[in-house]
């Protein structure tokens, strides 16, 4: 049964399209389980019906034509539940419907599973057979395992149609779930930019001149045959004659009469290069893949390299005339910061990618541009999206594939108001941060990047809360230098000076791996990183360090802040370290105070811990994002489980409120970063917890300090006391909706958060 269900799922993920995927699907598992009949039923949701789609055994007459209810029939109760039906015999069940024309009158038995993919219905798969009889536990449980199985390739097969479809689809909008990684509206055209020379991530994409294609694929033939001919020559004494033969095989492989005239013929047919490549060579490798024969199975590996050489030739022709839309959404399997680094400022209006988080080094890019970005989209039918229109939805990690006329111009009317609001809050610039009787809260900025100090003092930040150093690491193709890391810090000291600056040494691990320091581990989030990394490898953090120091020569604006700490041990030892540095830096002649230090608290164990931290430490900093992440066990980078991250959860707010009050208890100033902290809906119970500081990204700042000016301390801590009261997120949203109604500050809440966060 296992060595079935991994056959028909490998069949079903290499299909073409959707329809060839759901034809394989009932011919398989009706094969499979012997029975007379298997359907497939898909919900529409436009109609919010069951469409009769896909059939072997029934008339296929009404494949397409006929469909029921969610709560209709034998199928509508499989849907309506959830859950699977197995009947010996269906007529007697109080559900069961007789369809004419469909030609279920012979059948006795039924057995149906429902199709779910990230708690959404996509369908129902049904087996019939003519004899009355129970399906056996065995077959039940084949059923309900290759239904899960499927229902991620259905959903993807499916969301990669629509995204063929022409805009203004009556099926209506194709959305795909991510990650914020960067907030704002983007619309645009979709550009996919594939991983260099990998045959698999080939968009689809029509030729616009075929007899250039076709060119391009000859030449990079013959570059190809020089290269291996090259090869040949120089082996031609080291191996014996049978083996040099192997490489006139190799030669051949593509020659017009083999692989490469099947290329050459999809090409004339309208196919661009690199598609057709990919294509062909995709299906003979499949082939030779599944073969028995190991030597015939060995021959995939030849047939893959030589694709690939193929392919990188094609691909360093086409850079050089790739132009680019003048409104740019950008697509790709994993972005670099490379990739953004290739597309005009001017033409860049947002970013989509299969893989990263919020905090990957290109979401921080991203933010610092202000381009909107989503990450983690792992449903995306990445190498369908060339030309074709989309909405980036940065605030709520939401992509939108050809949405109709209506959709676009309500998301355009949702970017002019962000433009608009964006421009009506810069008169805050120069006011206070201050609530209606008087309390004063700094609004600080998170940054990274050189381009984000004009954005993070043109927003009018009262200091840095957070400066990400490892960002000029993930930049840099070597660990930078100790007057290299001097020179940048300097720069961001300078530029805030005398406002505070907080720099958080090396955090790495996680999802931020350096590529000439790789970090791999099989759960990153609870491994080595963050102050567990640098405490082993003291060498890097005492450069850190003195680079900090030297830097703050003259200036005195320096708070140097520890990530990851988890036990007080940490902190002790990071502190003899610093003291040491201090010491050294002294003796080179340098005269500075020694700097404020504090701590991140983000993991469970230093909230509980934050007392005996605060007895030791200057200040201390919460790392919403992360502490919410381990508070919840939900992976924020994961978009399967991204509904589940809450940072209004009541356990992540109960959290924060015992962490401000063990510190002011300790005398020891605490302020919270993430987005969070940016969050205008949250503002009024951070306010009241007592945090000193809310650090944030500069686009969030004027919001969050609108929401500040419009309440005031009494108003907010009645809404804290209520939080006792409450046991869910909804719970919490309504209550704090409701002060932000009272006030007139909807606007302020970013676009769609109205109804998610």
């Amino acid at each position: 049964m296992i060595e079935r269900l991994r056959k028909i799922v490998q069949a079903v993920s290499e299909a073409d399209d959707l329809e060839q995927a759901l034809s394989l699907i009932v011919h398989e598992v009706r094969r499979a389980m012997s029975t007379d009949v298997c359907t497939v039923y898909l919900s529409d949701r436009a109609t919010n019906r069951l469409v009769f789609r896909a059939n072997e055994g029934l008339n296929p007459g009404k494949i397409g034509e006929f469909s029921l209810g969610r709560e209709e029939g034998l199928v509508g109760w499989v849907a309506s539940r959830g859950e699977m039906l197995n009947l010996d015999d269906a007529s007697a069940h109080p559900s069961f419907q007789l369809v004419p024309g469909l030609g279920e009158e012979s059948f006795a038995s039924f057995m149906g599973a429902p199709i779910i993919h990230q708690r959404d219905l996509l369908g129902v798969l049904v087996v019939q057979q003519t004899a009355s009889r129970r399906f056996s536990d065995d077959e039940e449980a084949f059923l309900i395992t290759i239904s899960a199985q499927l229902a991620g390739i259905i959903a993807h097969a499916e969301v990669s149609g629509l995204a063929d479809l022409n805009e203004g689809s009556p099926r209506g909008i194709t959305r795909i779930m991510g990650v914020s990684g960067s907030p704002g509206i983007g619309i645009g055209e979709g550009v996919f930019v594939s991983p260099t020379a990998d045959l698999a991530a080939v968009p689809y994409r029509k030729a616009e001149n075929r007899k250039a294609e076709l060119r391009s694929f000859r030449a990079a033939l013959s570059r190809v045959r020089d290269d291996i001919e090259i090869v040949s020559d120089n082996l031609r004494d080291e191996l014996s004659p049978e083996d040099h033969a192997l490489f006139g095989v190799y030669l051949n492989i593509l020659d017009d009469s083999t692989l490469g005239g099947e290329v050459a013929s999809l090409i004339k047919a309208g196919q661009w290069a690199q598609g057709a490549l990919s294509q062909v060579l995709l299906k003979h490798i499949r082939h030779f893949e599944r073969m028995e024969h190991s030597y015939l199975r060995e021959r995939a590996v030849d047939v893959r390299d030589l694709g690939t050489r193929v392919l990188t030739y094609l691909q360093d022709d086409s850079k050089s005339l790739r132009e680019w839309p003048e409104q740019t959404i950008l697509v790709a399997e994993e972005i670099t910061a490379s990739a953004l680094g290739e597309v005009p400022r001017e033409n860049l209006v947002g970013v989509v990618s299969l893989r990263g988080s919020g905090n990957s080094h290109a979401a921080i890019v991203a933010r610092g541009m202000g381009v909107p970005a989503v990450m983690g989209a792992s449903d995306l039918p990445y190498n369908r999206l060339d030309s074709r229109t989309l909405v980036v939805d940065g605030h709520n990690g939401r992509v939108y594939i050809n949405p109709p006329e209506e959709a676009l111009r309500r998301f355009q009317q949702l970017q002019d108001e962000d433009v608009a609001l964006s421009q009506e809050l810069l008169v805050l610039r120069d006011e206070p941060s201050q609530t209606l009787d008087g309390h004063h809260i700094p609004l600080w900025v998170n940054t990274g990047l050189a381009a984000d100090l004009p954005r993070a003092l043109e927003c009018g930040a009262e200091g840095v809360g957070l400066y990400r150093t490892e960002v000029a690491f993930l930049l840099r193709d070597k660990f930078p230098s100790e007057e290299d890391q001097r020179q940048l810090y300097r720069e961001q000291l300078e530029a805030f000076a005398p406002a505070p600056v907080t720099m958080r040494s090396l955090d790495i691990g996680g999802d931020k791996s350096l590529p000439y320091f790789p970090i791999i581990e099989d759960n990153p989030f609870l491994g080595w990183r963050g102050i567990r990394v640098t405490l082993d490898h003291p060498e890097i953090f005492l450069a850190q360090i003195r680079a900090m120091l030297k830097a703050n020569e003259g200036l005195g604006n320096l708070r140097i802040l520890l990530p990851m700490i988890s036990a007080v041990e940490e902190v002790e030892e990071s502190l003899a370290l610093i003291r040491r540095c201090h010491d050294e830096v002294l003796a080179e002649g340098y005269s500075q105070t020694f700097p404020p230090v504090g701590a991140m608290i983000e993991v469970p164990s230093a909230v509980w811990l934050t007392g005996a931290l605060a007895r030791r430490l200057d200040f201390l900093s919460v790392g919403s994002n992360d502490l919410t992440q381990y508070l919840l066990a939900v992976d924020r980078t994961n978009a399967r489980v991204a509904d589940m991250y809450h940072g209004l959860h009541p356990a992540v707010l109960s959290a924060l409120a015992k962490i401000c009050a063990d510190a002011r208890a300790a005398s020891c100033p605490v302020s919270i970063c993430g987005e969070l902290a940016g969050d205008p809906r949250a503002t009024p119970l951070l306010l009241a917890m007592g945090f000193d500081q809310l650090s944030m990204n500069a686009s969030s700042l004027p919001r969050v300090k609108k929401v500040v000016q419009s309440v005031s301390v009494d108003e907010a801590r009645d809404a804290l006391a209520r939080l006792t009261e409450l046991n869910s997120v909804d719970q919490v949203k309504e209550l704090l909706d409701a002060l932000i109604r009272r006030r007139g500050l909807e606007r302020y809440i970013r676009p769609g958060q109205e109804g998610s966060e």
